[in-house]
């Protein structure tokens, strides 16, 4: 991630809303549909790959463990090239315009695969266009994701108590996201057909984008490049902006092959280890490199023992977001095969049947009409804030403003309280219940941590961190004895076990994830920041591989004219949430042991 520079003075109070700059609005709503997009796309690409193109279980994980990985990876290049010649507003406009592109082609879904001869027959035309597609995002995510929130800190001055509430409402941004992406586009997916629910991750993006342009005006100048001079020299007789989108557009075509070749199986090693996986380690081997030489050579004996806690801290999160990233394999399959979707079954509207005319008109208003009501509440929000800002631009002291935007946050939660009831759930839409449980123990979290702060009882980052270790590990548990009752019963056991999980899981990471981000600014060598950020993400780059890796072990493939033997299969995912626990429990008691000696390194951080 690039390291934020800050203003030396704040912005005028008339470009102030809600106690925050306009222009920290703007970067939350381009956020949320971005993670919107990303995380609608991520909710149903297993199920697709599965149920429509017919790979296997191990194939289907693959590829999502080498996509994941490389969105997470590639942020680290896309935080350099901004901080040393982009500029943060050109990374984000460039990167949406290829996450756009890239949704754009996962609507393309063409023939659905069938058994020929014994043999599966899949459209590989349109498999193409999804490699490329998925590669098209994963450049996009890199040039947007770490410069986006770049600019939230450029906002506010060096000295502004309100930074850390400003980075808050951002990351509400982000749950928001991928709480409307489940239910809208996991929905819509699953019962109107694939192209919608990809389609709708795009259009999130598109207006995402719209939203980032409407607003530049609110970002006074603060994202521009520090030398623009340096993009108008010349590189091979190129100017060096343009060489940097032509590299990024080169380099797609290698990142598509490499996801052809996750989703095939070719040129991995072992079987297990994809050609995606090993760049990552060669990553992993550089950055191993130089923080060994950094530390050697760079750091005071103070710094570097801060470090090292710091590169612990990470290591738990690498392991944390391993379990967690399960959510996304193994919990999405075990929920579609082993467990019942409805949270209120009674209140449940029956689906209604559509038949497609085949006209764009008459097919886009019936789609409205049976989309998800959330989806109106990805416009309301954005619409209420635009116009809320005109009004607040027009006379700073009147009241309307917050009026209007608290009536579109009213309507909000009353669309999503109906979509959670009375939709049917399907196995991509409830990994909403993920964001839902983290929008809603945030500020519980929040006051707890300020309450024991108070009274000088806040535990440690490595404690919180160890704790949230253990707690991830046990949220495995619901899901092992519902698949016990499964495979006891024949039948498919009762969501409610998901709702745990997912609830126990949240609590996990509301306890790591903050601390984490929190010790990268707090422990890392000022000049070096950035890349101890990029190392974070270069952990939940490794923790997608790994989930995908671990999940493979309750892989499920049901030949041709085949049923899925219930026993069978809940006795694959039981042992595999009870190795999840083991890991998960065992790490984390681990964890606690070196607790003390970890707090000692970071030399008075708490």
């Amino acid at each position: 991630m690039a390291t934020a520079s800050v203003l030396a003075t704040p912005l005028p109070a008339r470009e102030d809303f809600l106690g925050h700059p306009k222009g920290v609005y703007i970067c939350f709503f381009t956020e949320m549909w971005e993670r919107f997009s990303f995380y609608g796309m991520k909710a149903l690409l297993l199920l697709y790959l599965t149920k429509y193109h017919l790979f296997g279980d191990k194939a289907g994980l693959d590829l999502l463990g080498a996509y994941g990985g490389l969105v997470y990876c590639l942020p680290v290049i896309g935080g350099v090239l901004a901080d040393r010649w982009l500029g943060m507003r050109k990374a984000v406009l460039f990167g949406g315009l290829l996450l756009v592109a890239g949704h754009a082609g996962m609507a393309f879904e063409g023939h659905a695969a069938a058994y020929v001869d014994g043999v599966v027959a899949r459209d590989e035309g349109s498999l193409r266009i999804t490699y490329l597609s998925l590669a098209l995002i994963i450049m996009g995510v890199g040039f947007l994701k770490p410069n986006i929130s770049t600019i939230v800190g450029r906002l506010y001055a060096d000295n502004d108590p309100r930074r850390d509430a400003g980075f808050s409402l951002f990351y509400a941004g982000i749950n928001l996201g991928a709480l409307f992406a489940s239910l809208v586009c996991g929905y819509l997916g699953e019962t109107l057909g694939w192209r919608y629910g990809f389609g709708a991750a795009g259009i999130g993006m598109l207006l995402g984008l719209c939203m980032f342009l409407w607003g530049q005006k609110y970002l006074h100048g603060h994202a521009e490049p520090a030398a623009p001079e340096r993009l108008r020299e010349r590189v091979a007789g190129i100017p060096r902006e343009w060489l940097i989108y032509a590299g990024a557009l080169l380099g797609v075509a290698p990142v598509a092959w490499l996801m052809w070749a996750a989703a095939n199986g070719t040129f991995s090693l072992g079987g297990e280890i994809s050609l995606a996986l090993l760049l990552m380690l060669v990553v992993l081997a550089a950055v191993l490199a130089w923080f060994g030489w950094f530390l050697s050579t760079q750091c005071t004996p103070v710094q570097r023992q801060q470090m090292l806690a710091l590169m612990a801290l990470i290591f738990m999160a690498l392991i944390f977001f391993t379990l967690y990233e399960q959510t996304y394999g193994s919990w999405v399959t075990f929920t579609d095969r082993l467990l019942t979707k409805d949270v209120v079954p009674a209140l449940v509207q029956a689906p209604v049947a559509v038949n497609w005319s085949g006209q764009w008109g008459t097919d886009a208003l019936t789609l409205l009409a049976r989309a998800p009501w959330s989806t109106w509440s990805l416009l309301l929000a954005p619409l209420g804030f635009v116009i809320a800002a005109r009004l607040s631009d027009r006379d700073p002291d009147s009241s309307a403003p917050r009026a209007v935007f608290i009536a579109v946050v009213v309507l909000m939660l009353i669309f999503l309280l109906r979509d959670c009831v009375v939709l049917p759930q399907t196995a991509g839409s409830l990994t909403y219940l993920g964001a839902l449980f983290l929008v809603l123990l945030a500020p519980l979290f929040a006051a707890l941590w300020a309450w024991l702060g108070r009274r000088g009882r806040d535990p440690s980052k490595p404690f919180k961190s160890s704790l949230g270790l253990v707690i991830a590990g046990l949220s495995f548990i619901p899901l092992a004895w519902a698949a016990h009752l499964a495979g006891q019963s024949g039948q498919m056991a009762s969501v409610w076990w998901l709702v745990l999980a997912y609830l126990v899981l949240e609590i996990g990471e509301m306890c790591l994830s903050p601390v984490g981000l929190s010790a990268v600014t707090q422990l890392s060598v000022p000049r070096v920041v950035s890349l101890m950020m990029g190392t974070w993400f270069l952990a939940t780059a490794f923790s997608e591989a790994l989930a995908a890796l671990f999940g493979k072990l309750a892989a499920i493939d049901i030949p041709e004219g085949g049923t899925l033997v219930v026993a069978d299969a809940a006795a694959r995912y039981a042992d595999l949430f009870w190795l999840m626990t083991a890991i998960g429990v065992g790490c984390g008691l681990l964890a606690f042991l070196c607790s003390p000696l970890l707090r000692r390194m970071m030399h008075g951080v708490h």
